[in-house]
């Protein structure tokens, strides 16, 4: 009946009309056509908590939005290792966008964590493709299953904030299908998004929104997504291209610019009308399928306000569960803690009060429903008496002598120091990457003070990526709460009492230095593009081959228990094509608290002719034992752990020969054993492919670019610096400055930027993003991001004169004829 009635609205609408859907009706609506029976749904931020704008103090992009339970951030989700805890998440979230009348929720986030220093990776889960993919497919069936569409993002290759809108990022086949789309893919097929949204960046030079091999060959054709296509905001550069690859939507509105691109493209011949057809088929499957949410579009109903608010105070116990379970225990020296009941301390850190960092700034920044601080918590908790000095500015990393000696009194009576360190937004945030992996330098100074004072410190750690931990001999005790939205207070304070056992496990590595990190010589490159020499060894996959002793292992995490694992059988000695594997062990916990236990487990291809990584996750289980307790876990194998990408066929493969099951508490730490032997594709590679290749063997990250070359299949980029004269369309503001047109649209744009941004509640980290943002914006989104106010014929003539050209009274450009003359 649906599919009957979406193709009598199609025939019924002019070239025109099928054009409008193909952009948004504003900068969170969908376009409507009310005569002809298309209504308009909401879309709103959401990865981590509902983030819609309230309609008394709507802006653009920020301001106020509406109270929402405020969940941890991906980053510490994926240290729960449970995607039934981020299904709930994703259902509770799901609830809140019905009671606010939005359709779609923008989320969730599964790029690949290629360096800590990229500034978005608190909303993104894993450097490994399979956990980051089951976490992101059970946030999806969550708000799926309340009615809410989602929007897996950001596809694809999006691993950095800087050019994020422009660069070319440069992978080779094999990493780029079993590495950066691999969790793409499991999120489609075992969650089934309502919808998909690519990214702002080209991939091996062509955007991802006009890229038909991402948008159609794979999504659709290889993968069977069904849903709809849209794009980042402002992640257009050619619409016309767009349609026919298979971009859908484009948001926000254009105010008309592109539906008139795809008019003209349509009437000409360049664009197929059955192309649009399709693409207006499945923006009116979406719209028609979650109109009924626009019933309950906020302001709610007086008579609401209370069941809102019940709801919410139900998902903030779900937020303080989820902020509990994912945080990570790195350190417990002594067994320092849990702390005694009666045990005397004092509260060191303006991150433990009002000032704590429980969130990102930028889209996902969440008006929270409840109270994060642990300051709070602790009073709550019954501890009044603890004394308090916040230690140091957060928004400065300048040693304030003051604060320090008011931090060392107050430690002077305790025992035991709770010291709240980490990164604030000023150091990671939406729109800029970060420029070192170090904790703020007043916080380190304070630590060695207390520290040298003779005080036992416990380190509660914040911040959205791993951090330089040199420091780490002064603390007895750092458990990292990651990003642990606003329960993270309580849930740190039930963790540090021992009302609670950690139970949260690394989903990234923690290196020692950044100097180590994989893609540190080619991060983050430009101004044309970025190369990922590194290939597939991202995270522990790279740490693992290059024998590079790291701070925290990939899976790590210490708990107030202990486990022993035994008896581990394989179902299968021999495993035929297509089936899959058990394996089978015992996990008991041998301490006297109860915990839960993380058990992982690995796989390597011990003689393959490929190089390979040393061993892949390949599955795991979350284990809840008493004291004394045992039980037997299972985790199946399907034969997608066994495949790689081989690039001489274009497809996965499973490749004939012995295979190694490994099993243990992270990937360093692997107790048992077993061997079984797949019968499967005999494989012929390219020698820069195979084992024997510059790929086989390596000690650091130097990782060539001639090694590159030989495994990518096109050109290395120039990777040069325009000069006037030579700009394009996707030429940054930043790179225009040489010139004095270039330098009065990028001050033109700052300003509006400043006016209309609000990625934080910092005015110095809402300053720094607008600079970044307006440094790093293509000329082409003047027209895109100003509703067309800016024309294209404007924006061509601007283009000219930064280039040194001047319009002749006849329209045509012209050469400028004085050198010394500056546009």
């Amino acid at each position: 009946m649906t599919n009957d009635r979406i193709g009598n609205i199609i025939a019924s609408l002019t070239l025109e009309e099928k054009a409008s859907l193909a952009s948004g009706k504003s900068f969170w609506e969908t376009q409507d056509i009310p005569a002809k029976g298309v209504p308009s749904i909401w879309l709103a931020d959401g990865p981590h908590g509902l983030r819609k704008e309230d309609r008394l103090h709507i802006r653009e992009n920020g301001g106020h939005s509406v109270k929402a339970t405020c969940f941890p951030t991906a980053s510490a989700l994926a240290c729960a290792w449970s995607p039934a805890l981020a299904r709930r998440v994703g259902a509770a979230i799901g609830r809140e966008c019905r009671a606010h009348g939005v359709a779609v929720v923008l989320g969730p986030g599964v790029n690949i964590k290629r360096s800590p220093l990229c500034g978005r990776n608190f909303e993104y889960y894993s450097e490994d493709p399979l956990l980051a993919g089951k976490l992101a497919a059970g946030f999806i069936r969550g708000a799926e299953g309340e009615g809410v569409g989602t929007s897996l993002k950001h596809f694809a290759v999006n691993n950095q904030e800087t050019l994020r809108m422009s660069v070319s990022a440069e992978v080779d086949e094999r990493a780029l299908h079993e590495l950066y789309l691999r969790p793409f893919e499991i999120a489609v097929k075992e969650g089934a998004p309502s919808t998909v949204m690519c990214s702002y960046n080209r991939i091996n030079g062509v955007y991802a929104s006009e890229n038909r091999m991402l948008l159609t060959r794979i999504l659709r054709e290889q993968w069977g997504f069904d849903g709809l296509v849209m794009s980042d905001w402002g992640a257009v550069y050619r619409r016309p291209a767009g349609v026919a690859a298979g971009l859908d939507l484009e948001m926000p509105s254009s105010g008309g610019v592109t539906d008139r691109e795809i008019v003209r493209a349509v009437r000409a011949g360049r664009l197929d009308e059955a192309a649009l057809d399709a693409l207006c088929a499945r923006v009116l499957r979406l719209a028609l399928a979650h109109a009924p949410q626009r019933k309950k579009a906020y302001p709610a109903p007086v008579h609401n306000v209370a069941a809102v608010r019940r709801m919410l105070d139900r998902h903030h116990a779900l937020a303080v569960r989820a902020a509990r379970e994912s945080a990570v225990l790195l350190k417990n020296e002594g067994r320092v803690l849990p702390l005694a009941p009666d045990a005397k301390v004092a509260v060191v850190g303006a991150l433990a009060g009002r000032r704590c960092r429980y969130q990102g700034a930028g889209s996902s920044l969440i008006n929270a429903h409840g109270r994060p601080d642990f300051l709070h918590a602790l009073v709550r908790g019954g501890c009044r008496d603890a004394a308090y000095a916040p230690g140091y500015d957060p928004d400065s990393e300048c040693v304030d002598a003051k604060l320090e000696e008011k931090a060392l009194n107050a430690a002077r009576g305790a025992d035991t120091v709770l010291l709240f360190l980490g990164l604030t937004d000023l150091f990671e945030t939406e729109g800029y990457d970060r420029a070192h992996m170090r904790l703020p330098f007043n916080q380190l100074h304070l630590l060695d003070r207390l520290a040298g004072a003779g005080k036992d410190v416990v380190v509660v750690l914040a911040g959205g990526s791993p951090v330089e931990t040199p420091w780490l001999p002064r603390a007895k005790a750092v458990l990292y709460t990651a990003l642990g939205g606003e329960g993270v207070g309580e849930a740190v304070f039930q963790l540090l009492y021992g009302r609670a056992c950690p139970a949260g496990r690394l989903a990234e590595t923690w290196p020692k230095r950044l100097e180590d990190t994989p893609a540190a010589r080619h991060w983050p490159m430009g101004p044309d593009a970025v190369t990922y020499n590194e290939s597939i060894y991202v995270g522990y996959r790279y740490y693992d081959k290059a024998h590079v002793d790291v701070r925290f292992p990939f899976g790590y995490g210490l708990s107030y228990t202990s486990f022993a694992y035994s008896g581990l059988t394989l179902s299968r000695k021999v495993l035929a094509p297509g089936k899959a594997i058990e394996v089978l062990f015992t996990v008991e916990n041998t301490g006297a608290m109860a915990g839960v236990e993380t058990a992982q487990v690995y796989v390597a291809h011990r003689n393959s002719a490929a190089h390979q990584p040393v061993r892949t996750l390949a599955g795991f289980a979350r284990v809840a034992l008493k004291p004394g307790e045992r039980k037997t876990v299972c985790v199946t194998l399907p034969p997608s752990a066994l495949e790689f990408y081989d690039v001489a066929r274009h497809a996965f493969v499973v490749e004939a020969g012995r295979y190694e099951v490994s099993v243990g508490r992270h990937s360093r730490c692997l107790l048992l054993h077993a061997a079984f032997t797949a019968r499967g594709e005999t494989v012929a590679l390219p020698p820069a492919h195979s084992a024997g290749g510059p790929y086989g063997s390596f000690a650091d990250n130097t990782f060539p670019d001639a090694a590159f070359a030989a495994i990518h299949t096109r050109p290395l980029p120039r990777n040069q610096k325009p000069v006037r004269g030579e700009y394009t369309q996707t030429t940054v503001l930043g790179d225009m400055l040489d010139s004095r047109t270039g330098r009065a649209l990028h001050a033109l744009a700052l300003c509006a930027a400043r006016l209309g941004m609000h990625f934080s509640n910092n005015p110095a980290v809402n300053r720094r993003v607008c600079e970044m943002t307006v440094r790093d914006l293509p000329f082409k989104n003047l027209v895109l991001n100003t509703s067309g106010i800016i024309r294209y014929p404007a924006a061509e003539a601007l283009l000219a004169l930064a280039n040194g050209r001047l319009f002749s009274r006849g329209g045509t450009v012209r050469a400028e004829r004085g050198r010394s003359r500056k546009g």
